[in-house]
Order: C-alpha cells, then sequence, then structure tokens
C-alpha cells in the first residue's frame, strides 16, 4: 500500500501543468529524434543538458526521460519506411517491417509498432514500480562470465536470423565480430586492423554499417531488379492503414514476449536494447507456427522486437533509480544530470528526494499515453511517404544515409565507408549472405570481447570460470542447444524418413 500511495503523490507532482509541459515537450522530441537517423537519444540528451540545469530538477528529469522514451517509439518509422535503422535496436524491425510496408501495409506494421512500444512500455513501467528493490538485486549477481554467457547467447540467435544457409549467415557474423575489433584495443591501447589510417583508430560507427548494408544496398538492388515502375502499394481508406483485428490477434504472444524479454534485459547494466530486440524476434520465431515467413513481412516480427526495445527503457530505469547505476549512454547522461541537480540515485532516492522519483516514474505512465495518442494519428501521415514516386524517394533516402553517416562525427570518411558498406550489403544479397547477423556480430561483439577478457582477468587466466558459475553455464549451454537445433532437426527429419521408406 506504501508504495500505491507513493505513486499517487508522484501522479499529483507529474500532473502539475508545468511538468505536463515538459514531459510533452520530451516526448515530442524524442519522437522527432527517433525519424531522424544517425542523432540517437542520447546525444540529444547530452545535447539539451545544459539548458535544463536552471529548470526545477523533477520537471528537467521529466523532459529528459520523455526524450529517452520518445527515441523508442519514433524509431521504428524509418526502419518501417525506408529499411532505415536509426540505431542499434532498430535494426531487427527492418526484417518484417521493411516488408510489410512492400506489401502495402507499411501502415499497420507502423501502428503494430507503436501498440507495442505501448504495450511493452507500459509493461516496463509498471514492473519497475512493484518489482525494482529485488530485481536490482539480481541484477548485481551478474558478473563478466555472465555477461559473456549472455552475448554468446545473443550470437546464437543468428540461427532464426540466418535464413535456409546457417554457413552463409556464421560466415556474416564472423564479419561483423572482425569489424567490431577494428581500433584501438581498450585493454592494452594497440591499435588494430586500422590499415596505417588514423581515422579507423575509433573504430567505426554503427550508423554507418546499419545503413549501408541495409537501406544503400536496399535501394541498389530495388533499382538493380526495376522494381521503380511497381511502386509499393499504399491502401486510400484509413481502415486499411491500421492494422486488422487479425494482425493484432496473430500479436497477442508477441507483445508479452517483447516485454518481459525487454525488461529481464533491459534491467542488466550495459545489455543494451539491440540484444533485448534481438533475442525477442528469435524467441519470437522459434515459438511460431510458421518460422518460414519471418522475414517476409509478418507482424509478429514487428512487435516483438519493438515491444523488447521499449520495455527495455523501464528495465534500464531499475539500476539507475535503485543503485545508481546507468545501463546505457542515455542513462548515464541521466545519471549525471540528477548528481548536478544534487539528487542521489541509489537506494535512499525514494526517501530522499522522493518528488523525483515518484514524480519520474509517474510522468513514465503519463508519457507512455502521449506518445500513443501521438504516433497512432502520425500512421496516416508517415505512410504517404510511400506514395513519393521512386524517382524522389531513392535520392531521399540517399539523402538520409548521408545524413545520419556525416553526422556521426562530422567526418568526410564516413560518407565513403558508408558507399563501401552499401556494395558490401549489395553483394551479400546477390550471393544470399544475410545482413542481420553481421549487424548482430558488430552490435554485441565489443561488449563479447570486453567480458570474456575481463573474465580471464579474475581467473588469472583460466577460461574454466565461463562455465564454473552456475548461470553462466546454463546460458552457453541454452547457447549449444541453440546452434545444433538445425542439425538435430535435419537427422530427426532424416530419421522419420528413413523409418517411413
Amino acid at each position: 500500500m506504501e508504495t500505491f500511495a507513493a505513486l499517487g503523490h508522484g501522479f499529483a507532482v507529474a500532473l502539475q501543468p508545468v511538468n505536463l509541459f515538459w514531459c510533452f515537450v520530451g516526448c515530442f522530441l524524442g519522437t522527432i529524434v527517433g525519424v531522424l537517423p544517425g542523432l540517437g537519444p542520447a546525444a540529444t540528451i547530452a545535447l539539451l543538458l545544459p539548458l535544463t540545469f536552471g529548470m526545477d530538477p523533477t520537471g528537467g528529469v521529466i523532459m529528459l526521460a520523455g526524450i529517452y522514451f520518445g527515441a523508442k517509439y519514433g524509431g521504428s518509422t524509418t526502419s518501417i519506411l525506408l529499411n532505415i535503422p536509426g540505431e542499434a535496436s532498430s535494426v531487427v524491425t527492418c526484417l518484417d517491417g521493411y516488408q510489410m510496408a512492400r506489401k502495402g501495409r507499411g501502415g499497420a506494421a507502423l501502428g503494430i509498432a507503436a501498440i507495442a512500444s505501448f504495450v511493452a512500455g507500459t509493461f516496463g513501467i509498471v514492473a519497475l514500480t512493484l518489482l525494482a528493490p529485488p530485481i536490482a538485486e539480481f541484477a548485481l549477481s551478474f558478473s563478466s562470465p555472465e555477461y559473456f554467457a549472455l552475448m554468446v547467447l545473443g550470437l546464437s540467435l543468428v540461427v532464426v536470423l540466418g535464413g535456409s544457409s546457417l554457413l552463409k549467415a556464421l560466415l556474416s557474423l564472423l564479419f561483423g565480430l572482425w569489424l567490431t575489433s577494428i581500433g584501438t584495443d581498450l585493454f592494452t591501447s594497440q591499435s588494430r586492423f586500422t590499415f596505417g589510417s588514423s581515422f579507423l583508430l575509433g573504430g567505426i560507427d554503427f550508423m554507418v554499417i546499419a545503413v549501408g548494408v541495409f537501406a544503400i544496398a536496399g535501394v541498389m538492388e530495388s533499382i538493380r531488379a526495376r522494381e521503380e515502375n511497381t511502386p509499393i502499394p499504399v491502401p486510400n481508406r484509413l481502415r486499411e492503414l491500421m492494422p486488422s483485428w487479425a494482425e493484432l490477434k496473430a500479436c497477442r504472444f508477441a507483445f508479452l514476449n517483447g516485454s518481459v524479454t525487454g525488461f529481464i534485459v533491459g534491467v542488466l547494466p550495459g545489455a543494451g536494447s539491440a540484444i533485448a530486440s534481438f533475442i525477442a524476434y528469435g524467441v519470437e520465431k522459434a515459438v511460431s507456427r510458421h518460422p518460414e515467413k519471418f522475414g517476409t513481412g509478418v507482424p509478429e516480427g514487428v512487435a516483438a522486437p519493438e515491444g523488447a526495445n521499449n520495455a527495455d527503457s523501464g528495465g534500464a530505469m531499475v539500476p539507475l533509480l535503485t543503485l545508481g547505476i546507468p545501463g546505457g549512454g542515455s542513462t548515464a547522461i541521466l545519471l549525471s544530470a540528477l548528481v548536478v541537480w544534487g539528487v542521489k540515485p541509489g537506494p535512499l532516492m525514494m526517501t530522499e528526494s522522493p518528488e523525483v522519483f515518484w514524480g519520474l516514474i509517474a510522468s513514465l505512465y503519463i508519457g507512455s499515453v502521449m506518445l500513443l495518442v501521438m504516433n497512432l494519428p502520425l500512421v496516416p501521415l508517415f505512410a504517404q511517404i510511400l506514395r513519393i514516386p521512386v524517382y524522389v524517394l531513392f535520392p531521399l533516402i540517399f539523402g538520409l544515409a548521408l545524413v545520419g553517416a556525416f553526422g556521426v562525427s562530422d567526418n568526410p570518411m564516413n560518407l565513403m565507408l558508408l558507399a563501401g558498406f552499401g556494395l558490401l550489403g549489395y553483394v551479400m544479397a546477390q550471393f544470399g549472405f544475410p545482413p542481420a547477423p553481421l549487424i548482430l556480430g558488430f552490435v554485441l561483439g565489443d561488449a563479447m570481447e570486453r567480458a570474456v577478457r575481463q573474465s580471464l582477468t579474475m581467473s588469472m587466466g583460466d577460461p574454466a570460470i565461463l562455465v564454473e558459475r552456475p548461470l553462466s553455464a546454463v546460458m552457453l549451454g541454452l547457447a549449444v542447444l541453440v546452434l545444433i537445433s538445425p542439425l538435430l532437426g535435419r537427422l530427426l527429419r532424416r530419421r522419420r524418413a528413413g523409418a517411413t521408406a
């Protein structure tokens, strides 16, 4: 009862007109940031942070949190309509979202993404309200070996992302792992695979790779196939621009899967929404009655990763508010903002700064409703992008890709890399190499390397530490089962065929 009384006090704070205004401003800016590739919530929060120093701490953190949550909503727009992932967590949405758009169901895909974001986001906030302290203690049980096992489990999803050829998917994954090793070694400060280029000392940015192998390569493939003569169909009636009851019914378990998976992964500091969306997509495909249809435009392939992407935000707030541990770039900036305002995140924050703590949580409920009301009416408007003739749409996609790549570091070299990865993605498509495992390897490779090297440092070089800890051993065992499952399936089919013969 104390929790509900405190939450009621938080709503009294969050519903003050000035705080409602800042919540709306944050949600609106976050939605715009999500639509624009290359900017991201972390950069936006960092840019706006100095403007909030003169504000009341409650209003300031409500606005910054609105940007953080709003960007999760907006990130699906370009992924679905233009095949341009705005950030790592939006990559999986491209797989089925863009295919739905090509079938004339782009509006339905946007609607499903908005609804999944609302359902999973609300689930994450409710779980944050009720379960924050015990879940935070569970997150503290994770050390470097457990994080390594979690990353290996994420990489095992190459089985469900690889399409018809597991070998090609593994090769694509290994190439992504190699790409993440380019740059400066964090442990020894030695350069790796830079080929004498000072530009590569900082590594290659995710935005350049993702936009290249998805957006640029997709446009090149469309031009090669002469699909410009068959524009993407867009229904005229409003009812056809929104998801049907049958599509929503098909997504009911995907909403739950994305909510639970995203929140659990979000609680783990450093895991990130990218691995949450990949795992949710893999789980949804594994339990589906028609897994072969994933990647061709099924609504569950949009609902699961988008739900996980948003539930992850609520989960990431758990270690931030209860332990003072940020889970990623955006929450790290939120932590620094709270410290500047004199608020100490941690176990005592509920009692020392109840207005900020409970006002923030209450504003997340309000912001979630604001984002749903704001985004659903925009679905028909965004869907009109598909009516643009291809001789205008293709240059528009190229322009957004260039802006996103150049905006990462203001370095023209990124444009050359963008062209190179666009050509690479086109060649991969011609030879049947899936791009998603490459992105998966690049996103998880750095964290996995850091975790395994820290584990070996803890054990004085003994690799047994990776399997001696129970939680780590269980996750590694699951990863092995996932990887060998296709082989087991083939053996069973051969035995059945032999028995039938």
